[in-house]
């Protein structure tokens, strides 16, 4: 007795002989023949070497095809779970300009990255841009800055151009060329190439501010503090 779906086969036996995947073939048909009966279908046609290349060439092709569609489809998963994300924590923006959440965020920032050795200033150093911004403009936020307590050094390779870096990390950190101490270079790097053209060197920030030091340490032992204390 001959299947439901005989009366598909001509038209699907075409489809297949020019190399059409099983899905494919489905779809243009618009009926969901299973896939045991279409490998009956095409067990002599996957066998006759005058299809079997073009078959396997058109199938090689289909999933350089669809390794393309699953990557635009993890794209677009992985843009709605970022937008869902910055949903999640936009409310951040509103309290983020608080003095007292800044202070915090500065306290951590300069637990992590800045010197604990110095009781007369601050001293913070780093390779980022964006990390010396963030550093800067939260103690421009936080407390009545004078500017003219700031002091930049700049550690660099021996390969690098000076000039262009301090005017670089001058325009960065609004911090005038007058106000630079005169470059490190590491001897390290002496006679070596540098391998990484987008590498800025370290900018270290210095500001001589006694009370600013000790209050933001002060800031930082309270928070070690209350991470102590919820631990136990």
């Amino acid at each position: 007795m001959k299947s439901r779906y005989y009366k598909y086969k001509k038209r699907a036996v075409e489809m297949r002989k020019i190399g059409t995947t099983y899905g494919e073939i489905r779809r243009r048909l618009n009926v969901p023949v299973p896939k045991s009966t279409l490998s009956v279908w095409f067990k002599s046609i996957t066998s006759d070497p005058k299809y079997k290349k073009v078959i396997e060439l058109a199938m090689k092709k289909n999933s350089g095809k669809g390794h393309i569609f699953a990557l635009e489809a993890n794209r677009v998963i992985r843009k709605k779970y970022l937008e869902s994300i910055d949903n999640r924590i936009k409310h951040l923006e509103k309290i983020i300009s608080n003095k007292n959440i800044a202070k915090i965020s500065l306290a951590m920032l300069y637990l992590g990255e800045g010197a604990k050795n110095r009781k007369g200033s601050l001293m913070f150093g780093n390779s980022n841009p964006d990390i010396i911004k963030l550093f800067l403009h939260l103690l421009r936020h936080c407390y009545r800055i004078d500017e003219k307590k700031f002091r930049c050094t700049l550690q660099c390779r021996a390969d690098q151009n000076i000039k262009k870096l301090e005017k670089f990390w001058s325009e960065t950190t609004n911090i005038p060329l007058s106000q630079f101490y005169k470059a490190r270079i590491d001897p390290r790097t002496i006679g070596k190439k540098s391998k990484k053209p987008e590498y800025k060197g370290v900018c270290r920030i210095d500001y001589f501010s006694a009370d600013t030091y000790i209050e933001l340490t002060k800031i930082g032992e309270l928070i070690i503090k209350w991470g102590y204390s919820s631990v136990g």
